[in-house]
């Protein structure tokens, strides 16, 4: 009759053919996804017109990149993901004011040539297509603790367009 080895010698053992060590691969697993889809990355659909027509509205998504959150690295003429400050749930708006700019307040096709400067720690955002966005000049500056990240990229809609990745440029920037 074999001898039972004491639990407390068995602690040093590596069990890479035991039983739990699928558990502890998926655990690991789940781990690292959650660490990149929290502090890294995200993808989330995306619907309405107000980013027309740089942007098709349905069945599309948008790739994320929270390294950008609450405005680090962001500038004028990106594109940003946001918490809305006047109601519940997230927009996105490209990015037309950052702190110190001065912005026409109620966009370039309203004839209208009041101008506000943005305050230190806010950015001023405007929908692609103005008549159909509810963006700055509805709740005023946003600011920048309420960004979540900078748009990467726009997909199809998962899993059946994912093959349609378009990279978001910031037509301000030379190529």
């Amino acid at each position: 009759m074999p001898s039972k080895t004491p639990f407390v010698s068995r602690l040093g053992q590596t069990y890479s053919g035991h039983k739990f060590s699928i558990l502890v691969k998926v655990c690991q697993l789940f781990a690292a996804a959650h660490f990149a889809i929290t502090y890294l990355y995200s993808w989330g659909p995306t619907t309405g017109p107000s980013m027309l027509p740089g942007w098709e509205i349905w069945d599309r998504g948008a790739f994320v990149s929270y390294l950008h959150r609450r405005g680090r690295d962001i500038k004028v003429g990106d594109i940003v993901r946001f918490k809305i400050p006047i109601s519940d749930g997230n927009a996105i708006k490209r990015v037309m004011g950052m702190p110190g700019d001065y912005v026409l307040v109620h966009g370039p096709d309203s004839g209208r040539n009041e101008m506000i400067q943005v305050p230190k720690g806010h950015c001023w955002v405007l929908g692609d297509n103005a008549s159909a966005s509810r963006d700055s000049r509805l709740y005023g500056p946003v600011p920048l603790a309420l960004v979540d990240g900078k748009v990467l990229y726009q997909t199809g809609s998962w899993p059946w367009q994912w093959q349609k990745i378009m990279k978001i440029k910031n037509p301000l920037e030379e190529e």
